[in-house]
């Protein structure tokens, strides 16, 4: 039976004259998700620090299990593991050494060292789905691997009550997925998890119950039916607000003459050009996996990084001007908003006041060469600018970091709307802001975008693009793959980032939901990601070796001359034609030392009673400085020397005429989906039975993966029936 963990009544904690907390109430229960829901500045973080040790109230009573925490030591001893709202991370130590961070005494260590990193090896491969270096820096990692490591560290203290304070705000949907997997098996090993989120639909998937807080005051409990987004918005910023998102129309475009255009346009060497333009009137979104290169994108166009190749130029007023850094990006009117505001953003060391006004006090100096600030004129800027997005703060003058982190990075958008931009880019901005301030920010995208100017719109969460942009583009393999318009299907976006088709299962629906997963034949030793049976790639590349920021976008890419992306395979390469396609590859990662390849077809019909994907073409132990498979390579002399073909499931239905080697699509019902999968691997070679199944290859392949490349393609259905 569950029982109460976390138990707070009537907690108060103020910082001078601010009240954090005023009297707040929360139960929590053993094998339960409790979300903590409330507005930027509402105490949420303060309550997960009274609970965790860090913060001492001032008045009220705090039970976990039990007891009383005064400190995070004593936390620590009791179970409790906080996973901050900031990344906080010791850029200059090893991924090892910041997953033990605080583990230690002075005196010793709790295990040896081959034994931490067996088990923060064993962790990260779950978390992240590959291997990662723990002897790398975690200052060369891109912000979404260093929040893994925050995660994992607190895993790694197997927590009687784990607290994710805004933990998935750095993680793409993929990542998302990974972590609410492991929480569901922390609650049935009887663990509370209090997350915290203002991510509406992740509440409704994964939270049993959630508090609300306004102004450090529990104003609702809600049960696990009563967590919906209208319901949540009314107890956070008033009935009345509610529905305002969904009273205001799209942007639209207000002219045929672009504000930006990039041409042929490449963010990685190996990636396709991208040709992009942007009008006046128009918010465009950009999403994608993590690490597809979307965050690489629109820091080009923002002046932040350089491009491989291609041109990008602002229009105004008929004349093109090239835009090649970032002070060309600035005087042709760009304006960057990141959502790393720990390194990209905020001045620590500033307050609120010069945060938001820094950029334009060479607008508004006075004195001749003096170069006085005017802070006349600069008063009602900060006062317009931070009251359109209703920043919640004490003085101005206040440090930065006296705010929430919401706040703080409603500061940073309000400073870009404070230069007056042509064209705002905006990269994952609304990362840690509430519901209500999200919509404040949308309804001032799109008053910006009504007055002429333009915005690109880089986000993970596909909610924010449904009521907001002009049109969405979808990022894999560092360019541009798929394109939606209005009205927005978020199904279909999703499938997009996964080079799925549009009406595919997503990781985590229907048998997935509730963590029971898809029966498999692959070993469960090292736990490969799988969806019906067959290996899924991933999206994100880290090496066992030096990490650079190169090294951390993927740019691993499979192709056939002869097959695009979403077509349908050619006749001559199906049915009873046992001709191989010819594959072509390039970029594999670092460390590769040889390639193995799967062809499989995850759309068998139930009535083959099946439990896993139908494979047509595994081939391993290709050599590393091979780079394409010639047409008609099964089967024949112009293999790679060295490399091993096996046994299609052809061979396991006892279908006559096949053997080893490639077998093409020969769908009997209906059109189905065929992956062609490239696994980029560490090792020189895998043992493997000659009689070895997709399961077998599956388990000798995916532990020694650095990264996989694939494309989607489909054929169906078949125009002759299968023989025997």
């Amino acid at each position: 039976m569950s029982y109460p963990t976390v138990e707070l009544s009537s907690v108060r904690k103020s910082f001078g004259p601010t009240v954090a907390l005023g009297g707040c109430n929360l139960t929590a229960y053993a094998g339960e998700v409790h979300a903590i829901i409330g507005g930027n500045g509402s105490g949420k973080s303060t309550l997960a620090k009274v609970i965790s040790g860090v913060l001492i109230p001032d008045s009220g009573q705090v039970s976990i299990l039990g007891k009383s925490a005064t400190s995070p030591h004593e936390a620590r001893q009791l179970g409790i593991s906080n996973v901050f709202q900031e990344v906080l991370v010791a850029d200059e130590c090893s991924v090892l050494d910041n997953l033990y961070l605080g583990a230690d005494g002075l005196l010793g260590s709790s295990m040896n060292r081959e034994e931490k990193e067996a088990k923060a090896s064993a962790l990260m491969r779950e978390l992240l789905g590959f291997d990662i270096d723990l002897s790398g820096l975690v200052g060369e990692l891109p912000l979404s691997v260093k929040q893994w490591v925050t995660i994992a560290r607190a895993l790694l203290t197997d927590p009687r009550v784990l607290i994710l304070d805004e933990s998935s705000a750095a993680l793409d949907f993929d990542s998302t997925e990974r972590l609410f997997r492991k929480m569901r098996q922390l609650k049935q090993r009887g663990a509370s998890i209090l997350i915290v989120t203002h991510r509406i639909a992740e509440l409704v998937r994964i939270a049993d119950r959630a508090t609300v807080l306004r102004d450090g005051v529990d104003v609702g409990r809600l049960a696990k039916e009563e967590i919906t987004e209208a319901r949540i918005l009314e107890l956070i910023a008033g009935a009345e607000r509610s529905g305002t998102s969904r009273d205001q129309p799209l942007p639209t475009r207000l002219g045929d003459r672009p504000v930006l255009r990039a041409t042929d346009f490449r963010v990685w060497s190996d990636a396709a050009p991208v040709n992009f333009t942007v009008y006046p009137g128009e918010v465009v979104g950009i999403t994608g996996l993590d690490g597809q290169g979307q965050a690489d994108f629109v820091r080009c166009i923002a002046g932040i990084q350089s491009p491989i190749a291609g041109r990008l130029v602002v229009v105004n007023d008929g004349k093109a001007s090239e835009v090649t850094d970032l002070a060309s990006a600035r005087r042709n009117k760009i304006s960057y908003v990141s959502g790393d505001r720990k390194k990209e953003g905020i001045f620590a060391n500033l307050s609120i006041y010069e945060n938001l006004l820094l950029p334009v006090y060479r607008e508004f100096r006075s004195g001749g060469v003096l170069n006085f600030i005017n802070r006349t004129k600069l008063t009602p800027v900060f006062e317009w600018e931070s009251s359109k997005l209703a920043v919640k703060m004490g003085s101005p003058q206040n440090l930065i970091t006296s705010l929430s982190g919401g706040n703080q990075q409603k500061v940073l958008i309000a400073r870009a709307f404070a230069e007056k931009p042509v064209v705002l880019v905006l990269n994952d901005p609304a990362r840690g802001i509430d519901v209500g301030a999200k919509l404040d920010l949308y309804r001032n995208l799109k008053e910006f975008a009504a007055r002429g100017n333009a915005v690109v719109f880089l986000s993970s969460e596909l909610e924010e693009f449904l009521n907001l942009c002009t049109r969405v583009h979808v990022f894999r393999n560092g360019a541009v793959s798929a394109d939606f318009e209005p009205p927005f299907d978020g199904h279909a976006i999703l499938n997009a980032m996964f080079g799925r088709r549009a009406t595919a299962r997503l990781p985590g629906e229907a048998a997935n939901e509730n963590g029971s997963g898809i029966p498999v034949t692959v070993a469960e030793s090292h736990n490969p990601r799988l969806e019906q049976g067959r290996p899924v790639p991933r999206s994100v590349t880290l090496l066992n070796q030096e990490v650079n920021h190169m090294a951390a976008t993927p740019s691993f890419v499979l192709s056939c001359p002869d097959i695009a992306p979403g077509s349908v395979i050619p006749a001559r390469f199906a049915e009873d034609n046992r001709l191989s396609p010819r594959l072509v590859w390039s970029g594999p990662p670092e460390g590769t030392r040889s390639f193995a390849l799967a062809v499989t077809d995850p759309d068998l019909p139930a009535a083959f009673n099946f439990p896993r994907a139908f494979a047509h073409w595994l081939v391993a132990n290709i050599p590393v400085e091979v780079r394409e498979l010639p047409e008609g390579a099964s089967g024949s002399l112009r293999l790679p020397h060295g490399a091993a073909e096996f046994n299609s499931d052809f061979v396991t239905f006892k279908i006559p005429g096949f053997g080893k080697g490639y077998g093409g699509p020969w769908p009997p019902d209906r059109a189905h989906r065929y992956f062609f999968t490239l696994y980029a691997l560490k090792a020189d070679k895998v043992e493997l039975p000659a009689d070895a199944d997709l399961g077998a290859f599956a388990a000798a392949v995916m532990p020694v993966a650095i990264d996989a490349a694939s494309f989607v393609a489909v054929y169906g259905p078949a125009k002759k029936s299968l023989p025997g």
